[in-house]
């Protein structure tokens, strides 16, 4: 998914769970995509219409940018697939023995994701691989 530009990803939002709702085929991304919109029924009304496509998201007007939180959830699904970082499967599999259920193990996880890629973001470097397999295990 990564190098398209925003309207394309949201589009493969749209897409995905039209196609899962007229039960037609999906490929193996558009099943990730639709397994994650299912887990978020708050999201799902804005895929009634293409006015998210071009929707703006703010944080300081109290607002959770959908695509962004449900992008999380997939990039940790991938993480998890390859285990990479090294070592995130097993802190995933210990965590979920933790906490109530899936959703809320992968909510703890975003944290410690989002947090990771701010201070990248903000210090103009890589994500460091170590400080967030740190975060997650003090999770545990």
């Amino acid at each position: 998914m990564l190098g398209q530009n925003r309207q394309q990803l949201r589009q493969m939002y749209h897409d995905a769970w039209h196609k899962k709702v007229a039960g037609q085929s999906l490929s193996d991304l558009e099943i990730m995509i639709s397994q994650v919109i299912s887990e978020h029924p708050e999201y799902q009304k804005i895929f009634n219409s293409d006015t998210s496509l071009q929707q703006e998201y703010f944080v300081e007007d109290g607002q959770t940018n959908p695509f962004l939180h449900m992008g999380l959830h997939i990039s940790l699904h991938e993480q998890i697939s390859t285990n990479r970082p090294a070592g995130i499967r097993d802190i995933y599999q210990k965590l979920q023995a933790k906490f109530a259920n899936t959703h809320d193990t992968e909510h703890h996880m975003i944290e410690c994701l989002t947090e990771s890629l701010w201070l990248a973001q903000r210090n103009n470097q890589a994500p460091s691989e170590s400080d967030y397999l740190i975060a997650l295990n003090k999770l545990l």
